[in-house]
């Protein structure tokens, strides 16, 4: 016969353990009820548990079932809002290394050096200017090539004689002028404006710039007898900078009135709205009725170039008010 083991508990047979025997075993578990036998049933670790479960403080990305948009867009801004303190306390936290005393300092990054645009450069010899200076003795002054873009200064009295020449030149036939302007340079008191000659030769298709300086009393010559389109840009440069074209046709102002003082584009003329003969005759006090009538007026398409906000800015602006008040510029 097979011996059955011992089962009896020590302590309940008042049997005291010695050094040799090991401790009993605490039971860690229960029998089912109704079992004659006593099986240990091992209990359930809570550590797994414990580890899922988040710490205090911590954020979870899960979203409730019932979660609407609003809710959604909240805690997600105070998600992060929760990340970026906790980024600041943990930076905050760390100490700051402190500088050895004596160390080299981190070298700087090299300033990099800004490249330098282009510039002009000297033109005269340039195979057109030969040319032209080889025709007209003394007529060109100065010369320049920039980004391809030939400019040549003429002396003033030459100027019609030159562009005569650049119209017939064999190669390069400049039958075209396709703008003329006029530049005011008041820090130059001996010749503040330049005016200035785009052409352009359609057969060769090259650009020429032109310039000449010159003051307001000695004026330049007209080149409409070389080119006829002259006319009324020369009229539209004396009616806005004042400079007078000797031999021009027809020289009146093309833009403002005859009778107008002054000249818009000169760059001494006043940026505010000015009081002259002409606004005093032809803006005078505008009352009610008035305005009522030219409203009606305008109504039927007459007086289709008078405004009353015209009349009510110059009003604003006799009063010495400003137009617009300064905290809306």
């Amino acid at each position: 016969m097979i011996d059955e083991p011992n089962t009896t508990d020590p302590a309940s047979s008042g049997e005291t353990p010695t050094p040799e025997s090991p401790a009993p075993a605490e039971p860690i578990g229960k029998a089912p009820s109704g079992s004659d036998h006593s099986t240990a049933i091992p209990a359930v670790n809570d550590a797994p548990t414990q580890a899922m479960q988040p710490a205090a403080g911590q954020l979870t990305n899960t979203a409730p079932a019932d979660e609407t948009a609003d809710e959604k867009k909240a805690r997600l801004i105070a998600e992060a809002k929760a990340r970026t303190a906790a980024a600041k306390e943990s930076a905050a936290a760390q100490p700051a290394t402190p500088a050895t005393p004596g160390a080299p300092a981190a070298p700087k990054a090299p300033v990099k050096k800004k490249e330098e645009g282009p510039t002009p450069k000297d033109a005269s010899d340039h195979p057109l200017v030969k040319r032209l200076s080889e025709a007209l003795n003394g007529a060109v002054v100065e010369s320049a090539e920039f980004l391809n873009q030939l400019g040549v200064r003429i002396d003033p009295p030459h100027i019609v004689e030159a562009c005569e020449f650049l119209k017939r030149d064999r190669e390069t036939p400049f039958n075209y002028l396709s703008d003329l302007t006029c530049v005011h340079y008041p820090e130059r008191p001996d010749a503040p404006f330049e005016i200035v000659y785009n052409l352009y030769s359609i057969s060769a298709n090259v650009r020429l710039r032109l310039y000449v300086a010159t003051t307001e009393e000695a004026g330049v010559a007209s080149v409409t007898s070389v080119w006829p389109a002259a006319n009324w840009m020369e009229r539209e440069v004396y009616d806005l900078f004042g400079i007078r074209f000797h031999g021009h046709p027809d020289l009146r102002r093309l833009l403002l009135p005859p009778d107008w003082e002054g000249h818009p584009f000169r760059k001494d003329y006043p940026l505010k709205p000015v009081e002259n003969a002409w606004t005093a005759k032809h803006l005078p006090p505008f009352s009610d009725v008035q305005r009522e009538q030219l409203e009606q007026r305008r109504a039927y398409g007459l007086e289709i170039l008078s405004h009353p906000d015209e009349r009510r800015i110059r009003e604003i602006f006799i009063a010495g008010k400003e137009v617009m008040p300064l905290d809306r510029k």
